[in-house]
């Protein structure tokens, strides 16, 4: 019985990280288009420029929401965890009611002190009327951030990898003919027509299952309180992440240019965001059952050990690929003009194995609402990207920024394990020391065979190496979960 019930709990994790993560390869499949057709029409150019303008917008979006789309999650999860449908319905009307609330005074702060952003953002121009353009979609974000809190807590998992998925479909279909007639021009009004297609395609699948009721009576509102300071600890750290890519891309602006600032910001964008599609499963599915827990240590270890196993193993081979084959992707998914940006994307990569160990454990503080200490991580965190990406762009370029974001991601897996360690009773199990140590070396290997070989050698010994890290998950996968079978029953029913 106990062996069915660790089988079914790691099918559990590979099927909603194969779920989430498919739909993700699916949305950057359909991304890939997106991206490509963007890059080649703004270039390196126009691709920092807009990436400057959601930089800020996730600054204030973070700023407004004061975290309520993560807090809430914990509260809603909770309640439906166990069954208490009046005490669901009356978290996800609270949530609902702040998240209007928080929506409006969000806007309202990006129109005041666009004059602010304008004088940090750019050193050239005035671009106060487009912050100023850009205000709805902070309002427009932090009602779809609290309505996927609501679908996050009640496990509409399904709607939910539908909604990442169709979300990517949208932003293709409006923003490349936007930018074909009318160019940078099309930067400002493209991003607020895909966050109104966004929010109302939350809100569509959100309120089917659950009708919008709001009550913006001041007693009603103040029961949030509990939520809100958990929520304004994840405010700040988010504002720290989101502020911190925001320093970085302004000292790039400042002591580069702003084809660095989108160079650097493809290579961010292949490391954190593709070369990440596994996370996505994290706060959709792993998050809510961690909350479910509480406090029972022993469960605790059990689902973290678990969820990172599966994330490493279903990750390390896909890095494999990204590394050795990104001299091919990189200007398949924008163009040839972002080929410098290479030398900072392959040492980035490396950091995405760190990734897989460390965002498990950074949810367990939120999971037990224990917010100064989620809150001291994330600064150190924030604190060690700025200076370590910065420090190496000064000294060595794009590459020294790479070499930044691996160093940040090393400094942050230790914190964070020796946080997980000395507070919560985390003991990372044996089995996922091994196979860390042993992908770890099998990528030093690939970035050795990148680096130092070129021609047949080099697509021979990387091809060699892939084999090596995926037969190595595909066994280990294999032994844990009844993959094989399920796999072979579909093949049947076809």
């Amino acid at each position: 019985m106990k062996e069915q019930e660790q089988t079914d709990n790691y099918t559990h994790i590979l099927k909603y990280t194969g779920l989430f993560g498919g739909m993700q390869g699916i949305s950057i499949l359909v991304g890939i288009i997106r991206t490509k057709l963007v890059a080649m029409i703004l270039g390196p150019n126009g691709v920092g420029l807009m990436s400057l303008f959601n930089s800020t917008i996730r600054l204030l979006g973070d700023a407004s929401q004061l975290g309520l789309p993560v807090s809430g999650i914990r509260k809603i999860s909770y309640a439906y965890e166990h069954g208490n449908q009046e005490e669901l319905d009356h978290y996800i009307k609270l949530i609902r009611s702040w998240s209007i609330i928080t929506g409006i005074v969000g806007m309202i702060l990006c129109v005041v002190l666009s004059p602010v952003l304008n004088s940090w953002t750019f050193n050239w121009g005035n671009h106060t009327l487009h912050f100023m353009l850009l205000a709805p979609i902070v309002a427009l974000s932090t009602i779809t951030g609290g309505e996927l809190a609501v679908l996050k807590g009640t496990r509409r998992l399904r709607p939910l990898a539908f909604i990442s998925l169709f979300q990517v479909v949208l932003a293709l279909i409006i923003s490349v003919p936007l930018f074909l007639a009318w160019q940078l021009s099309a930067i400002i009004p493209s991003l607020l027509l895909i966050a109104l297609g966004q929010m109302l395609l939350t809100i569509g699948y959100s309120y089917r299952y659950h009708p919008l009721h709001l009550s913006l009576h001041k007693d009603f509102l103040s029961q949030a309180n509990s939520t809100i300071r958990l929520g304004i600890a994840f405010m700040l750290s988010a504002m720290m992440g989101s502020g911190a890519e925001f320093i970085i891309r302004l000292f790039l602006n400042t002591h580069g240019n702003l084809d660095d600032v989108g160079l650097y910001n493809a290579g961010f964008m292949m490391t954190m965001t593709y070369a990440g599609i596994v996370f996505t499963a994290l706060e959709t599915d792993y998050f809510p059952r961690l909350s479910a827990i509480g406090n029972d240590i022993i469960q605790q270890n059990r689902l973290i050990n678990r969820q990172i196993e599966v994330s490493l193993l279903m990750l390390a081979p896909l890095l494999i690929i990204f590394l050795v084959g990104m001299p091919i992707i990189l200007p398949l998914l924008y163009s040839g003009k972002f080929l410098p940006a290479l030398s900072m994307v392959q040492p980035a990569i490396l950091a995405m194995y760190l990734r897989a160990i460390t965002l498990p454990l950074c949810y367990i503080p939120l999971s037990r609402g224990d917010s100064s200490t989620y809150l001291i991580i994330e600064g150190l965190s924030a604190t060690a990207i700025i200076g370590v990406v910065c420090f190496g762009f000064t000294h060595w370029g794009l590459t020294g920024a790479g070499f930044g974001i691996l160093l940040a991601g090393m400094i942050d897996s230790i914190v964070s394990n020796m946080m997980a360690y000395h507070r919560y009773g985390y003991r990372m199990s044996r089995s996922n020391i091994g196979y860390t140590i042993f992908h770890i070396l099998v990528a030093l290997c690939a970035y050795v065979v990148v680096i130092n070989t070129q021609g047949t050698a080099y697509w021979t010994a990387g091809f060699v190496l892939f084999l090596i890290s995926a037969t190595f998950s595909w066994r280990i996968l294999q032994q844990k979960t009844d993959i094989v079978r399920r796999i072979k029953e579909r093949i049947h029913k076809r």
